[in-house]
């Protein structure tokens, strides 16, 4: 009888928590985002409104080593493992880091406007024009003093492994002369991952470690710093390495 009782707390956790997700997040904060007149504002808001869900939803949140950001420009970097990352993160942080995604986000009904006022900058790595034109955009707002968070996966998979990076954060770090600040989010996997309907309660934790820089702008020097981003951030956030690994494909 008791893994039947488990598997109804289970379900009545996942029916509970997604239901305050949709009623504060959705109904209530994100009309307030939209509405809100400055883009300080709003980012409050979103990291108030992720926060009173995660309370509400019992959900323990624990935050090490912010002190390792650097008070200036930078890239972070962060591993990628469920739907829920971004905004697990965007609790995180200091509002002053901008989100980098993919620009399909940008088109999705609701939410994509939702993260236009929160003034996520979109990529389209589809494009060659268009990606590099983005990244010469990119290397000056962070020039200028704009640090951004970006996950160097690029997806997740439903095996709990860690993907190869893609090199464009680390390129621009390297041609941006910022450091690169390594982020390992645990948990959010088991809370929602790939394939999952419902939410499912776990502790979830992010930790961020020391800045490391690119020893140049060159092809090996940025190579160097993503590997060594990767390594710190493998090193803890307690996946396997998919480095060597057949990705598998999404689902549907």
């Amino acid at each position: 009888m008791i893994p039947i009782f488990r598997t109804l707390g289970r379900t009545l956790f996942g029916i509970y928590s997604m239901a305050v997700f949709v009623v504060i997040l959705l109904l209530l904060f994100c009309p307030l985002i939209i509405a809100a007149p400055t883009q300080p504002l709003r980012r409050a808001i979103g990291r108030l409104g992720v926060r009173a869900w995660l309370a509400l939803s019992f959900i323990p949140l624990r935050v090490r080593g912010l002190e390792h950001l650097p008070p200036g420009p930078c890239i972070a970097v962060c591993n990628h493992a469920s739907y829920l990352d971004g905004i697990i993160v965007t609790a995180v942080l200091p509002r002053r880091f901008t989100f980098l995604v993919q620009h399909g986000a940008a088109s999705w009904p609701y939410i994509g406007l939702v993260v236009k006022r929160m003034g996520v900058s979109f990529v389209n790595r589809g494009s060659v024009r268009a990606a590099a034109l983005a990244t010469r955009e990119l290397i000056a707002r962070i020039q200028a003093g704009e640090p951004f968070t970006i996950f160097p996966e690029g997806t997740f998979r439903r095996p709990a492994i860690l993907l190869p990076f893609h090199s464009g954060a680390f390129m621009v770090a390297a041609r941006a002369g910022v450091p690169v600040a390594p982020l390992v989010l645990r948990g959010t996997r088991r809370l929602y991952g790939e394939q999952q309907k419902l939410f499912r309660w776990t502790p979830l934790s992010l930790e961020v470690f020391a800045p490391v820089r690119a020893a140049g702008d060159g092809r090996d020097a940025v190579q160097d710093l993503r590997d060594a981003a990767r390594a710190t951030i493998l090193q803890h956030c307690g996946e396997a390495d998919g480095l060597h690994q057949p990705l598998p494909p999404k689902a549907a």
